[in-house]
């Protein structure tokens, strides 16, 4: 006999899962809205192809590969940040920094003579796979991202607004773009490991885009995405319980089909 889908709340996989949704669902929305304020959609490819860069070299290091997955991108986040205020602006950067990474991570994978498929394999990510270490990195990684939002919260809602008007009212753009630059990296590579690159939008960037079309002030789309967030990927990850499917793509169709009803509102 087949078990009703609460059931399986009783499997510690299960539970972890969902308090790592429960986290990731309520901060990395803001993440997402900090991306599209700051017109740095690319920066989410970039960071995929920089967590497998960080993974291949935890594979051949025999360090923990998603721990080096988000060092990596977090570093590298960082670096990318003086960029931001050049004419040519990121895009350019991202796409050198994506292709040189995936490179990278092949190189250094076929000269240590291991084999890439695990590598791979974590960037589709498993959500039930996750592991008490990952669960309190993603929790510690929400949290920074919590502290970035309080401490600068005025800062950021001039820079989001407009880069010029925060810069003439004595805003510190260089340090605050890389601080939320480190703090974008760092929750994107934490997301990978939940519910992989291919899928990492589902918590970030779609909660966003729903909340852009519902809010009309910077602090109303941030509690939109939020509840948007929590609202889309619980009801998947409960969905894919009673369904019996594969987490990750349920997540995306769902938080996704919530996005496009919210451009019909729009409209």
């Amino acid at each position: 006999m087949t078990a009703a889908w609460y059931e399986y709340f009783a499997l510690i996989p299960v539970q972890r899962a969902f308090v790592a949704l429960c986290i990731s669902s309520a901060v990395f929305p803001v993440v997402g809205v900090w991306i599209l304020g700051l017109n740095i959609v690319p920066v989410r490819f970039a960071m995929m192809h920089v967590a497998l860069l960080g993974i291949a070299l935890g594979m051949v290091l025999g360090l923990d590969t998603a721990l080096m997955g988000v060092v990596c991108c977090g570093i590298v986040g960082i670096a990318l940040a003086p960029l931001a205020d050049k004419p040519t602006g990121l895009a350019g950067p991202m796409g050198l920094v994506m292709t040189l990474a995936i490179a990278a991570a092949l190189l250094v994978l076929s000269i240590a003579g291991v084999n890439a498929n695990g590598a791979f394999e974590l960037l589709w990510g498993s959500i039930l796979a996750m592991r008490e270490q990952d669960v309190w990195m993603m929790a510690g990684i929400s949290a920074a991202v919590v502290g970035v939002a309080v401490v600068f919260r005025r800062d950021l809602t001039l820079l989001l607004y407009d880069r010029e008007i925060a810069r003439s009212s004595g805003v510190p753009i260089g340090l605050v773009t890389t601080i939320v630059m480190g703090v974008i990296a760092l929750a994107i590579g934490a997301a990978v490991r939940q519910t992989g690159a291919l899928l990492v939008d589902a918590i970030t960037i779609l909660p966003a885009l729903a909340a852009r079309n519902m809010a009309q002030s910077q602090r109303g789309m941030i509690a939109w995405a939020v509840g948007i967030g929590l609202v889309g990927n619980l009801g998947g990850f409960i969905l894919t319980l009673v369904i019996n499917q594969p987490p990750g793509p349920v997540l995306v169709v769902t938080v996704s089909i919530i996005t496009l009803l919210t451009y019909l509102k729009r409209r």
